[in-house]
């Protein structure tokens, strides 16, 4: 069989070692098709974000760039601004016909916490090859505010896949003529495309945009603190804002989102000539987001956007993304949002889980 693993053959996994940890798994890491990644107890500070590359460790190369360490063990500071690796508590022995991909979780990306998976003999970034045999990293750079982390906590996440799992577009129309992927019409191009929305309902407020000097936050502190000291209010009347250079939004899709129990899904860039801007993606979307039985109707995609060189216009309806949707191996026997306390099932413009609801 061919496809992404659920929870269940991840726990299958964790049973005959192909993935191990320094500590046992807790409660909730194994995810309907993905399993969070856990900080060890230090952070090397580094010079400079880096790979490595065909037949070297992560740890030698360490030694060219590492600047001091840090000791997580009581809690410590990443500051904005500097790149630190991360060794993890989870290794992996795939098999030789499993690979893995690893993105960063939900609330990671809307912190605009850049974190990436690096592994030995690794020449890319979150992607890990079948038959890989090592230990995983986290390449952490703040780039909004500066982050207390603990060891334990989770900041990023890792899917693994048999085989040949997405779908091609002929095969995404017929699963959206089966089941509605999205609310309206689809935009279906390599990935089924989604667009911002500008015209909220019975509001002027679109979006938030960081704040460029901010408090420390507390990843272990849910529902904490006060947005507007981390956040300023983007309003529009006309479904059109500009965005400003080096500027960090959270904004909307204007899609509600679907992902049926046997399929996965992730966000990608929907064209690369965009370059005035780029969507931040962070995690994956587990089977059942925006699944009505599972609770989800009417979620919505979160964007994370970053403006680059110039001013950008960006307005309502314009489509700034794509889901590629992949087959699941077999559906997994929980859902998102089905009883396993998902913080986003049935979200429209949110912001994290760190941040006080309204």
């Amino acid at each position: 069989m061919s496809g992404v693993l659920p929870n269940q053959a991840i726990e299958r996994m964790v049973a005959e070692n192909q993935i191990a940890a320094t500590r046992n798994l807790v409660e909730g890491q194994i995810q309907p098709a993905s399993l969070d990644l856990r900080l060890g107890s230090v952070a090397f500070r580094v010079r400079a974000s880096f790979l490595a590359g065909h037949g070297a460790r992560v740890m030698d190369r360490l030694r060219e760039f590492e600047m001091h360490r840090v000791d997580l063990s009581q809690g410590a500071v990443l500051e904005k601004g500097c790149v630190y690796v991360v060794p993890l508590m989870e290794s992996l022995a795939l098999p030789g016909d499993v690979q893995a991909v690893a993105n960063a979780k939900s609330s990671t990306g809307r912190l605009d916490l850049l974190t990436r998976t690096i592994t030995d003999g690794g020449t890319e970034f979150d992607r890990i090859a079948p038959g890989y045999h090592g230990p995983l990293y986290a390449e952490i750079c703040p780039r909004s505010f500066s982050v207390l982390v603990r060891p334990g906590m989770r900041l990023n996440q890792i899917r693994f896949r048999a085989g040949h799992a997405v779908l091609n577009d002929a095969a995404l129309k017929s699963l959206h003529q089966e089941i509605p992927l999205v609310n309206g019409d689809a935009v279906i191009d390599d990935g089924l495309g989604f667009s911002v929305d500008l015209k909220l309902k019975d509001t002027t407020l679109v979006g938030y945009r960081a704040k460029p000097h901010t408090g420390v936050i507390d990843l272990e502190q849910i529902n904490r603190y006060d947005a507007s000291e981390y956040w300023e209010e983007v309003h529009t009347q006309n479904g059109q804002i500009i965005l400003d250079p080096g500027a960090f939004y959270i904004l909307v899709s204007r899609e509600a989102v679907t992902i049926p129990p046997h399929y996965a899904a992730e966000m990608a860039p929907y064209l690369a000539m965009v370059g005035e801007f780029r969507v931040h993606y962070a995690g994956f979307f587990d089977p059942g987001f925006g699944f009505a039985p599972a609770g989800g109707a009417g979620s919505r995609g979160v964007l994370e956007v970053r403006c680059h060189e110039a001013p950008f216009v960006l307005e309502h309806g314009q489509v700034v993304g794509r889901l590629v949707y992949e087959r699941m191996e077999e559906a997994p026997t929980q859902l998102y949002g089905a009883g396993i306390a998902s913080n986003y099932q049935g979200q429209g413009l949110k912001l994290s889980k760190h941040f006080k609801t309204p």
